[in-house]
């Protein structure tokens, strides 16, 4: 069993806001524990919009709770009815993932009136918010993420995995439905790159300096072209599954251009991202240079062939199929070319602001 940063930052949040709640004598301190679980986020930033946000929603559903306890006393139905009111509150200030903290809150307060009924409900919302600031203070202090570690290793991981199977794939080795279920398992790797991007993309750290700030943005749109060109060779993935019939049909001399086609691209993909870290001299051109021959030797080669063809309706038949392919390839070779001239802009310019943050992968 494996106890991630998120787990251990969860049962310290609890851990210190019951010790809190003990500390200052307030009744019930479980509903401290309740509110730290809930308001422990993946993120600083996250957290920081968790406080503000439960404590508006916690606010509207003590709030709530204290008026009509008063004035209908705490029935069941009133309770229910109290709930619906402030789910609906909170559903039309976009208030949707506070919601069960506030249903908590207002279930707390109202489920036992006491002579002190309101100094009641303000402890009992206290107690609550205590529990919601344990969890940022958590969440500032303790197992900080390391998106930037993390979302590197696993664009390459993911990179690594689609180039193999390119690999694979134009050597004619790879079985149709083995290669369908890697590309379906490569889908859902991309979508959770997407979101660890976004984690990455909205972190913040409130007290680094300005430029800092500035290296941060520069990064940021490194890895968003990083994300891009790793979902591009995915894609150029797929078409090659898809058109894999097709391709058995070309002469032998077109399916070599596109291998080799793809092995540079590849080759050249790998290259950059060792760059990123340093691990290979900046300044070498990988895609640059041969960008436009490359286009114009694949374009040439696929229309002499087809012009060739013209004869042969199968053979024909399969060359309309495989242009998207050849669009594929070119909008590829398009991307990793972007994101070579990103990074050695990256690399050039305020070369002491811009030092990558990544650890090596742990095993």
């Amino acid at each position: 069993m494996k106890i991630g940063g998120r787990i251990l930052k969860t049962g310290i949040a609890i851990a210190l806001s019951l010790y809190i709640a003990h500390l200052l004598k307030l009744p019930s301190p479980s509903f401290a524990g309740i509110a730290a679980a809930f308001a422990i986020q993946p993120s600083i930033y996250r957290s920081y919009q968790s406080v503000i946000e439960q404590f508006q929603a916690n606010l509207i559903g003590a709030f709530f709770a204290i008026v009509f306890t008063l004035l209908f006393t705490n029935n069941p139905i009133i309770i229910g009815f109290t709930v619906m009111l402030v789910i609906g509150i909170a559903l039309k200030l976009k208030l949707e993932t506070t919601i069960p903290l506030a249903l908590v809150t207002v279930i707390a307060i109202m489920e036992s009136p006491t002579e002190q009924f309101v100094e009641f409900s303000f402890i009992r919302f206290g107690t609550i918010i205590l529990g919601v600031m344990s969890a940022f203070l958590v969440n500032l202090v303790f197992f900080p993420p390391r998106y930037e570690t993390k979302l590197y290793h696993q664009i390459v991981d993911t990179t690594e995995e689609i180039i193999k199977w390119i690999r694979i794939n134009t050597r004619h080795a790879s079985g149709h439905i083995e290669l369908k279920e890697e590309i379906d398992g490569m889908k859902d790797r991309v979508a959770k790159l997407d979101s660890l991007f976004t984690f990455y993309k909205e972190e913040r750290n409130y007290f680094e300096k300005k430029k800092r700030k500035f290296a941060k943005s520069r990064k940021t749109v490194l890895f968003r072209q990083m994300l891009l060109t790793t979902s591009q060779a995915l894609e150029t993935l797929k078409r090659l599954h898809r058109l894999e019939n097709e391709m058995h049909h070309m002469p032998g001399e077109f399916q070599e251009l596109i291998k080799l086609e793809l092995d540079s691209l590849s080759s050249g993909h790998e290259q950059l991202l060792l760059q990123f870290v340093g691990k290979i001299k900046s300044q070498i051109p990988i895609m640059e240079e041969k960008e436009a021959l490359a286009d114009s030797i694949i374009l040439e080669d696929y229309i002499a062939l087809y012009e060739a063809q013209l004869d042969q309706s199968e053979v024909k038949h399969s060359m309309v199929q495989l242009f998207p392919l050849i669009s594929m390839i070119m909008e590829y070779k398009h991307q990793l070319t972007h994101l070579e001239k990103l990074l050695d802009s990256f690399q050039t310019y305020h070369t002491e602001d811009n030092e990558v943050e990544v650890d090596k992968k742990k095993d």
